[in-house]
């Protein structure tokens, strides 16, 4: 039996939405885009012309979006700050929900998400496409799940440029996303860090971020800011310990006078072997009968990596939906994520380390 298209509405038209949401779910024939939203309305129309099936609807209030019954599947693509009260709404309008990174500006508010999927009984995913990358899925499927790597005891969550502040939309704005390159970027590198190590118990964090570089002229790629307008960090980095004593650093910046920028990068050292995943390389470390080796192993596999993450992400959460098996991305863990990065601002505003207790919840002492 030929099954019915899921319906999508997406709720925020901007960047994120338009580079990666929609031209992945565009490859999806069980899919139509039905529904596009955003306070600019401009955007929202001209969303639904490029992307949209030929009675999509437009609106301005999201709110408006989520009472038609027809839309089944909600992607919600707005400033950070909003991620919470969208995502609550959608799921308990009977939607399923694929909410952007961060999961939330708050790990309260991250919480709150996780209860109400569990409340209403539908998915609830986040935006984490780094761990659709090909050369993540050969990681995770043909190493770490087989055992090969043993036991993952340090790791390195790395998301590092150089001089390439975003200037445009709301990303200097902590009022709207809660931070600057940690929630931002360093999200992404964390998130790829943890699902490798299938770690989600912290223990303790400690934490510093910098706003070094305030000059708006200071040669960034994408032009000068506004500095009244630039109210987050510029660099964050974190230490981490997990409560069976694995050490994960985490590095993030959009400014670092660095040579060799590295981003949705993550290092792993287990017991047998070490890798990292490097811009579109997955490299292995290990001996052989005593002899030092280094593998590319996913090299020559050409159109693998051809393969964008944006498509394998939307196949695999449409996929989630249509045969009821869990998202890749588990509510659970991506907020586990935002708990970490809520502890490091912590840590760094009050000086001190940061302890997890059992439920999620942290203290600094």
């Amino acid at each position: 039996m030929r099954r019915k298209k899921l319906k999508v509405g997406i709720i925020g038209c901007g960047g994120i939405a338009t580079s990666k949401h929609m031209p992945g779910l565009q490859t999806i024939k069980e899919v139509e885009m039905t529904a596009f939203c955003d306070i600019i309305p401009e955007r929202a129309e001209k969303a639904r012309e490029k992307f949209g099936a030929k009675s999509a609807k437009v609106y301005t209030d999201y709110k408006e979006l989520l009472s038609d019954p027809t839309i089944d599947v909600v992607h919600i693509c707005t400033p950070n700050r909003s991620h919470s009260f969208i995502t609550i709404d959608a799921l308990h309008a009977g939607k399923h929900v694929m909410v952007e990174k961060p999961m939330a500006k708050t790990a309260k508010e991250a919480r709150a998400m996780v209860e109400a999927a569990k409340e209403t009984g539908k998915k609830l995913t986040v935006g984490y496409q780094n761990r659709c990358r090909p050369e993540s899925i050969y990681l995770r499927r043909e190493i770490v799940d087989k055992g090969k790597m043993g036991e993952i005891y340090y790791a390195k969550a790395l998301a590092l440029r150089r001089r390439a502040t975003p200037t445009w939309g709301v990303f200097l704005d902590e009022y709207e996303q809660g931070g600057g390159p940690l929630i931002d970027i360093g999200t992404h590198a964390l998130d790829l860090t943890l699902y490798m190590m299938n770690n989600y118990r912290p223990k303790l964090v400690l934490g510093t971020t910098y706003k070094k570089l305030p000059n708006p002229d200071c040669g960034n790629v994408w032009g000068p800011w506004d500095p009244k307008k630039h109210t987050v960090e510029d660099a964050a980095f974190g230490f981490i310990i997990m409560e069976n004593g694995a050490t994960v650093y985490l590095e993030s910046s959009w400014a670092l006078n660095i040579l060799d920028p590295i981003e949705a990068s993550t290092v792993l050292c287990g017991t047998k072997m070490g890798a990292q995943i490097k811009n579109k390389d997955l490299i292995l470390n290990y001996d052989e009968n005593g002899e030092l080796k280094e593998e590319h192993p996913i090299t020559g596999y050409e159109e693998t990596i051809k393969q964008k993450s944006a498509p394998i992400e939307a196949r695999l959460w449409i996929d989630a939906i249509l045969n009821d098996t869990e998202p890749v991305v588990k509510a659970e863990e991506a907020c586990v994520v935002s708990e970490i990065l809520e502890a490091i601002y912590l840590s760094a505003k009050t000086g001190k380390p940061v302890y997890f207790h059992e439920d999620g919840t942290f203290e600094a002492k």
